[in-house]
């Protein structure tokens, strides 16, 4: 990878487009500190801490580097556009008219994509009011208020929020038409760096607070072998792939004959990267979301209070639920990617065949299954690691800011990175044949 990144850099044309990643994710921490006016310092972690430390307002926390702490205009980071996507993706194949439109090469795409930005500005503009609402309500310690209410003050931080979702996701999509990898991924990876320092200070202070110096590094070196331990198997299982042999008959066409060559079709274990997760998590959001337009908390007495209390990151219906997500989530986008019935199509048209397998249903039929039980072992270990901090969470009472999300996150934008590097090389530095 070291020596990908050194011949990058040795390409004007790819190290432009490096440059332009780095510029771009730079401002985006910076917006990391522009603060959103009428709200006073400390209201936003006030309102965290009330939350609990394994709650929704703790994970966009992470994901956006400390931004939602501190009150910035990035605090809810670029969620919104997940969920938007996550709402078209699903859109899309529930209306006839918008599947057409998917199916209208680069043009529907363009319109798509049009749709899922002003969604996402929507979807904002709601968020930003729910926190707007909860920051309303919520006190300090010495019971004064988080924030100045009234309309005034309502539309700014509700713009302000709104505004700086909205630049993200321009960020992300400019990253992801001229810069290198996915835009939206990076802003969420480097907003997981940039918390790094943080969680693992946190991490050592809780160690040391209950069980001393010692016992604390010893600790704090188990959790950091754990985490290497845990990117080990991350990058096998993303490199891991079931290769099935696609074997071309002989044609004569012309004076010339074709085929007859053979060819593997691989099928990877983490074909759909770690967008599940992310689509996972937001979709769990959506009850904290709606509860806080109420005011509502995981202290709130009453039936929405233990409603909510369950589906804070910290119980068991909240691991269950992600775990079934994750799965449920990984297969969906597999099957988006790989479709067996238009593979077994093209592999007869191009006068290939599975050994064996007769052309046709039984290839499609057959494609299915294999990416089926491979999907399975991928799906599986996602939504372990997925939910593996949260188990150590409630077993030991000891909160992993940087959990297995975060580690599929970064090891996955690092992996995709690398390969898009490697990519851009080839086709910068190919010569062809009269070069």
């Amino acid at each position: 990878m070291w020596q990908t990144i050194r011949n990058s850099f040795a390409s004007p044309a790819v190290r432009k487009k490096m440059i332009y990643t780095i510029i771009l994710l730079i401002i985006s921490r910076f917006g990391s500190y522009v603060f959103v006016p009428f709200i006073k310092q400390g209201a936003m972690a006030t309102l965290m801490k009330n939350s609990g430390a394994s709650s929704l307002f703790a994970i966009m926390d992470v994901f956006s580097g400390g931004a939602f702490a501190n009150a910035t205009i990035f605090a809810m980071s670029i969620t919104p556009y997940v969920n938007a996507s996550i709402i078209m993706m699903l859109l899309t194949n529930a209306i006839t008219p918008l599947e057409k439109l998917s199916k209208e090469g680069e043009a529907g795409q363009k319109k798509i994509a049009q749709y899922t930005r002003i969604l996402t500005v929507g979807l904002a503009f709601l968020q930003a009011t729910a926190f707007y609402f909860m920051l309303a309500k919520g006190q300090n310690t010495n019971g004064t208020p988080l924030i100045d209410t009234g309309w005034v003050q309502y539309i700014v931080i509700a713009l302000s929020f709104t505004a700086g979702t909205a630049f993200l996701m321009w960020l992300g999509e400019q990253i992801t038409e001229k810069g290198i990898g996915n835009g939206i991924t990076l802003i969420i990876c480097a907003g997981i760096v940039a918390g790094l320092p943080k969680t693992f200070t946190a991490l050592f202070n809780a160690f040391s607070a209950s069980g001393g110096n010692g016992t604390a590094f010893v600790y704090t070196l188990l959790v950091l072998a754990g985490i290497l331990a845990a990117v080990v198997a991350v990058v096998f299982m993303n490199d891991s792939e079931r290769r099935m042999q696609i074997q071309y008959a002989k044609r004569v066409v012309g004076r010339k004959m074709y085929g007859g060559q053979s060819n593997n079709l691989p099928i990877k274990l983490l074909a759909s990267g770690v967008m599940p997760i992310i689509y996972a998590m937001s979709i769990l959001s959506f009850p904290q979301v709606i509860c806080s337009f109420f005011g509502i908390t995981n202290s709130t007495p009453g039936f929405w209070g233990t409603f909510l209390k369950l589906f804070s990151s910290g119980s068991w219906i909240y691991a269950i639920i992600y775990f079934v997500l994750v799965i449920l989530f990984t297969f969906f986008a597999t099957f988006m990617q790989y479709q067996p019935t238009q593979m077994a199509n093209q592999i007869k048209q191009n006068g290939g065949y599975l050994p064996g397998i007769m052309p046709g249903r039984p290839t499609a039929n057959f494609i299915k299954r294999v990416v089926s039980r491979v999907t399975v072992a991928g799906a599986i270990f996602m939504a372990f690691l997925a939910v593996l901090p949260i188990l150590v969470s409630i077993i030991f009472h000891i909160q992993i800011g940087l959990g297995g999300t975060s580690i599929l996150i970064v090891v996955g934008s690092a992996l995709d990175i690398s390969r898009q590097l490697e990519s851009n090389l080839i086709t910068h530095n190919y010569k062809g044949f009269l070069g």
